[in-house]
């Protein structure tokens, strides 16, 4: 590959293992953000907040937090994507897997078919926020300027 920037190398076990970081840091984060507004709105914790769809709906004020919470966490996996994944264009690819490995452990908790159209919006702008800061912030760190030291000067 001489020529490029990049060396672009086919690596199943880093994928795999980032894969799993990025799926820690999402359902990690969704913890961090389901604790800290339950602790504030003195609710009540279980499993249900994080797989359950019929607990995020406009009009309750339970469902109201638990979206934000989602689309906080969203912030926190872009900032995962910064620095697990480290590439712009894989943040898409890293962002879908989680959202839908999220996807399939919701359908498997309820034991059936997420039919909710608020779930299915939540995760869609969700799936987008993340993707998106995800991407700009680690075109920012791609776009940084690159240190060249120059050593003591040779006269030839």
């Amino acid at each position: 590959m001489a020529g490029h920037f990049r060396s672009y190398v086919w690596d199943p076990t880093l994928i795999m293992l980032q894969i799993i970081t990025v799926q820690s840091v999402f359902y990690g984060g969704l913890g961090l953000w389901i604790f800290v507004i339950d602790f504030f709105a003195d609710e009540s914790r279980s499993l249900d907040q994080i797989f359950s769809y019929e607990l995020l709906d406009f009009r309750s004020s339970r469902g109201r937090l638990m979206m934000a919470a989602y689309v906080l966490n969203a912030l926190t996996g872009a900032l995962g994507l910064l620095f697990i994944v480290g590439r712009a264009k894989q943040c898409v690819d890293f962002t879908t897997t989680a959202h839908l490995f999220n996807f399939i452990g919701c359908w498997i908790y309820n034991q059936h078919f997420p039919t909710s159209l608020v779930w299915w919006l939540l995760n869609i702008v969700c799936i987008a926020l993340m993707a998106v800061i995800g991407e700009f912030l680690c075109m920012r760190k791609e776009m940084q300027a690159i240190p060249v030291s120059i050593g003591q000067k040779v006269d030839l």
